[in-house]
């Protein structure tokens, strides 16, 4: 019993979203064109006949099926003929349209309505519900025979139908001639043998070849070191600190500095071995190290100097 129910619920969801899908897709449709008197000049239907007819356009970029909608030209009476169903033609394109000949006939076909057409009624189109009045449009009372009153788009791209103009009747076409074009049209016009466009063509491509060809050139001549980059020069050390020799005004400043720390004995130690340092006796040279070598002529190898005095 569940499972019927789920069954049951999804398949009315289905038909829910269907009926809305089409509901949508009726709300693109307009009345977009009208003639109420044909003239001899005027179209005709399949029999031959010239009566006034009506046309509906598709504004939208999907397939339209307008099977099961009215079309009335009293507001209190909707419903007053129908569009068949079972009929494939009731199916219009994508920015196509339908004409339905107002013969007074329903009979004589899916694209003939049950009455006539008036000089100052409205033409309302409905949805397949009878209630929703998708579009409508006006045929003026002071119309002449052989004019259409139409609605001409103001937007091609967009499909904006703000404008109602009396025209030379123009069936299954785009009503009027906007001032709104898309870029393609303009190119067009301004431009009929594409002479521009191919020079623009060529010329960005030369232009992105040009700039790869500099790109490329630049970075091959870098990497390969013919393009050096300039490093800032390093400070040369002075003669002095790179023999490693010191100034008897440091060595002078040291030595009081020690002195005043460390006292005299210190003093003499370190100065005694600034002097062996200074006179080069030392055996190898480190970087802030005093090494001192010993040699006959210094008084660290005074053996004297060992002995104890005698009171």
């Amino acid at each position: 019993m569940n499972r019927f129910i789920k069954k049951a619920l999804l398949a009315a969801a289905f038909l829910i979203s269907c009926t809305l899908v089409q509901a949508q897709n009726m709300s693109d449709m307009i009345v977009s064109e009208i003639v109420a008197e044909n003239d001899s000049t005027g179209l005709c239907d399949e029999y031959g006949q010239r009566e006034g007819w009506i046309e509906l356009f598709n504004t939208s970029k999907g397939t339209v099926n307008i099977a099961g909608c009215f079309i009335s030209d009293d507001r209190a009476n909707l419903k007053k003929s129908i569009l068949p169903k079972g009929d494939l033609r009731t199916k219009i394109g994508p920015r196509q349209s339908a004409i339905l000949f107002a013969s007074g006939d329903a009979e004589r076909g899916t694209f003939h309505l049950g009455f006539e057409l008036k000089k100052g009624s409205t033409i309302y189109l409905t949805s397949n519900d009878g209630r929703t009045i998708i579009d409508s449009l006006v045929i003026p009372a002071t119309i002449a025979a052989g004019q259409s009153i139409a609605k001409v788009a103001t937007d091609i791209k967009e499909m904006k139908f703000d404008e109602t103009k009396i025209l030379k009747p123009s069936p299954y076409a785009q009503n009027g001639k906007t001032g709104t074009l898309t870029k393609a049209q303009k190119i067009a016009e301004s431009d009929p043998h594409g002479v521009i466009l191919s020079i623009t063509a060529v010329s960005v491509v030369f232009s992105a070849l040009f700039i790869l060809f500099c790109i490329y050139t630049v970075s091959g001549a870098f990497f390969s070191g013919k393009i050096k980059l300039k490093r800032e020069p390093k400070p040369k050390k002075s003669k002095e600190a790179v023999k490693g020799e010191v100034s008897p005004e440091v060595a002078a400043a040291i030595a009081m500095a020690l002195d005043k720390e460390y006292g005299s004995e210190v003093y003499a130690a370190i100065g005694l071995a600034l002097h062996e340092y200074l006179s080069n006796a030392i055996h190898d040279q480190e970087s802030m190290v005093i090494t001192i070598k010993p040699t006959e002529n210094t008084g660290w190898t005074n053996k004297s100097l060992n002995f104890r005095k005698r009171p």
